[in-house]
């Protein structure tokens, strides 16, 4: 075994864990590399080609750099976790009349539990990926902060990650750009990799159609929802619509025509299959609540709450806010008003760039007007 310890990679096949697996090996760590096998195309239903992080070319790739460099690879197959943990969340989120961030969920709930499993297994004592984001440490508490490239962060799915997971991580790209990887790809002969193009799609959704997917896995979907309408917010009927869970907050196109003014959804109420469209001034509100609490820099909020940084979307810039303790949950009051909270998202509470903590939307506040 190395003197530096032997560390467990989690290989996508793209270019950002394909470097970080190679960094560690040249800084002299004993490497071994994992692909995991989360969904198989064939069963989504869809026409699109193989792409992403579960197909057979990723797979190969990964393998391919492993033999180069000459460590170990395994690929393992999580199919069956992550189908019923996963997907099912997914499907019974937008039922319920929320938008899911299923990748949050993935990592939270799936993969750092497989990796750690099968570090355990294999004797390594960390694992590494390839996220753009760091870790540090503060009263003995670990936490991710953010990664040096802003356009590249990844902190904002991050924070699920409990203090066993951290303890056990390690975010080799944290302190570089995603250019300066590319070049680092280059310089160590791989040209193709460094050219290698990005995946921003759920990847059991190939064709980004996450209508088509509830359709396929949820039989009879279109009937049992067929019938809804939109009303504005005053409760005047602006026509039928094709069933609130193919509707998300915020959304404007996919909604019909002969609107005098751009409409956006900004309310779904599942009980009576009601979208709700309004202006866009009227998707802003003044505060939300978020439950699912995971904490990180510190071990809780104090009771008179905490003036925090609260970050709603994935590139999302944050708004400076209170938040504070509310049972289980915490209660969060914008300073300036946000457009589009969407509840089934996920918040993240930065103290600069440091991560607090994060949750599950579970409702947002009184519109601006109100």
């Amino acid at each position: 075994m190395s003197k530096k310890g032997r560390v467990l990679v989690a290989m996508s096949g793209g270019i950002d864990s394909t470097v970080a697996a190679m960094m560690l090996h040249e800084e002299g760590y004993e490497v071994v590399g994992i692909t995991m096998k989360t969904w198989d195309y064939a069963s989504s239903g869809s026409s699109s080609k193989e792409t992403g992080c579960c197909s057979l070319d990723s797979i190969n790739d990964a393998r391919e750099v492993a033999v180069q460099m000459g460590f170990h690879h395994f690929i393992i197959d999580i199919r069956e976790e992550f189908g019923d943990y996963v997907i099912d969340n997914f499907v019974e989120e937008y039922i319920a009349g929320r938008t899911p961030n299923p990748c949050v969920l993935c990592n939270t709930h799936i993969k750092w539990n497989a990796l750690i499993k099968r570090a355990d297994a294999m004797d390594c004592e960390f694992i590494a990926t390839g996220h753009y984001a760091a870790i540090k440490e503060h009263a003995g508490r670990k936490f991710i902060s953010k990664g040096k490239d802003d356009r590249k962060d990844q902190s904002y799915v991050l924070w699920g990650l409990d203090q066993e997971c951290l303890e056990r991580s390690a975010f080799p790209l944290g302190n570089y750009t995603k250019p300066e990887i590319r070049q680092m790809a280059k310089d160590w002969g791989h040209e193709a990799l460094s050219k290698k193009a990005e995946s921003y799609e759920i990847c059991f959704v190939p064709d980004n159609d996450y209508r088509g997917f509830l359709k396929r896995r949820v039989d009879g979907l279109e009937e049992r929802v067929a019938g809804g309408v939109f009303l504005d917010k005053n409760g005047k009927n602006l026509g039928s619509h094709d069933g609130y869970p193919f509707y998300t907050i915020g959304q404007r196109k996919g909604l019909g025509g002969g609107f005098l003014t751009p409409k956006y959804v900004t309310e779904i109420i599942p009980e009576t299959n009601t979208v709700i469209l309004g202006e866009a001034e009227d998707l802003f509100r003044n505060g939300m609540q978020v439950g699912q609490i995971n904490m990180q820099k510190y071990a809780s909020f104090p009771a008179n709450g905490l003036e925090l940084t609260t970050q709603v979307r994935y590139n999302d810039k944050g708004v400076l806010s209170t938040v504070m303790n509310n049972g289980l949950d915490v209660q969060v009051e914008f300073h300036a008003n946000v457009s589009g909270i969407a509840p089934g998202q996920s918040a993240v509470f930065y103290d600069g760039d440091d991560v607090v903590g994060g949750g599950i939307i579970s409702r947002s506040g009184l519109s601006h007007n109100n």
